[in-house]
């Protein structure tokens, strides 16, 4: 059964009546540009075939009544005085949604009965966050008939996960569940917001392979990541380190190692994960797999080496998958870091190989049982027909 339709059912049985809006919003996968969407700087992403389902009515009052189905967790709140936070951190990603939304639309008091629903692995760095968010944004404003762009409502997911939660992520999970192109990996440029759809090669295929170390980025090492990003940007005298060359970078590279050996890693990473971005762009319009995989390859070289955000059953996953991918295609690890999932790009044919592999020697060397997921590139944010 899909997010949309256990959405619909489980809101039928919890509230003894039909929904009348129902909304999806895809998690994201990244294909390269990691940690550099807060940096202002470059991102490829594409949204997949896993998401979030909100599914519910308007109400005559200013009361939310909101059910979380894959948590069995429900939360209780009123528009008729400024949102607090709750203790549920699951209730915190939507109370930040509406509290923003509000700020942008003080007109916006509508109350709602609603249930969400979803099968995007949690904690597993493939955005269900993000996927959550833009969910309930789009809810928000089909239910008030608000003008927001898709934009604006990723902008105001990130700003809930930043304020309302805590987790001082960038936009680009938000942007990419927002708009999302079927069959498109799209390049974000994620300070000015101009995004470019590449389409994903014929018969490549998008795997993901979640390695099963949770994490949480609210209580991880991003926030520090993020610190010793902006002393960066600071010794460079820019606004952020996307403005800062693979020239300069070099040109001033030991003067910053002598300063702080640590922050010289960090922004060695960022600086060169940009011009990555904009190489693989290049190579996908070319069908230029060997490139692609090369760059894939040295992502996740430098998250381990210079940014220090994989873990060792991280690290073992990439070195399997890209044993049995060979040239044609790549593979590193996606999202903020310190478990969570694997990317691989190769073709088709390959996709047993690879799951071979990882099921041969993955759980035998870890412990750990990996998930396995063969993806494609979706559709963003949209409102479900109400006989989905």
């Amino acid at each position: 059964m899909t997010p949309v339709q256990r959405a619909q059912q489980i809101f039928q049985q919890q509230y003894q009546k039909n929904a009348e809006l129902t909304v999806y919003a895809p998690g994201r996968v990244n294909i390269i540009g990691e940690h550099t969407d807060y940096n202002d700087g470059f991102v490829m992403p594409c949204a997949i075939n896993y998401g979030t389902a909100v599914a519910g009515v308007k109400r005559d009052d200013h009361c939310w009544r909101v059910y979380a189905a894959d948590l069995q967790l429900k939360d209780e709140f009123s528009l008729d005085q400024p949102l607090a936070r709750s203790e549920q951190k699951w209730a915190n990603y939507v109370r930040g949604v509406i509290a923003f939304i509000q700020e942008r639309c003080p007109q916006f008091t509508q109350g709602a009965d609603l249930v969400i629903a979803g099968d995007v692995p949690h904690s597993s760095g493939l955005s269900s966050s993000a996927s959550l968010e833009v969910a309930v944004g789009k809810f928000c404003q089909q239910l008030g008939a608000l003008a927001l762009s898709h934009t604006d409502i990723a902008l105001i997911g990130q700003k809930a996960e930043n304020q309302f939660v805590g987790a001082n992520c960038g936009n680009m999970d938000q942007l990419i569940s927002a708009l999302g192109e079927k069959d498109h990996l799209l390049m974000i440029d994620c300070r000015s917001l101009a995004t470019e759809a590449t389409p994903v090669p014929q018969d490549v295929a998008v795997i993901i392979v979640n390695s099963n170390v949770p994490h949480d980025l609210v209580t991880g090492e991003y926030n520090t990541r993020r610190r010793q990003c902006e002393q960066a940007a600071e010794f460079f005298g820019v606004k952020a380190l996307r403005d800062v060359s693979v020239a300069q970078f070099q040109q001033r590279e030991s003067e910053l190692q002598a300063l702080d050996p640590l922050v010289a890693k960090r922004a060695k990473h960022v600086v060169m994960e940009n011009q990555r971005v904009l190489d693989a762009v290049i190579a996908l319009k070319n069908n230029d797999l060997v490139k692609l995989g090369e760059l894939m390859g040295q992502s996740h070289d430098s998250m381990r080496d210079d940014f220090a955000i994989t873990v060792p059953q991280i690290d073992y996953l990439v070195e399997l998958a890209q044993v049995a991918i060979g040239k044609n295609g790549g593979a590193r690890m996606t999202g903020g870091g310190f478990g969570g999932c694997i990317v691989a790009l190769a073709p088709r044919d390959k996709v047993d190989a690879v799951r071979k592999i990882i099921a041969d020697n993955y759980q035998k060397v870890t412990g750990l049982k990996e998930d396995f997921y063969v993806c494609t590139a979706s559709q963003g944010v949209h409102v479900v027909n109400p006989e989905a």
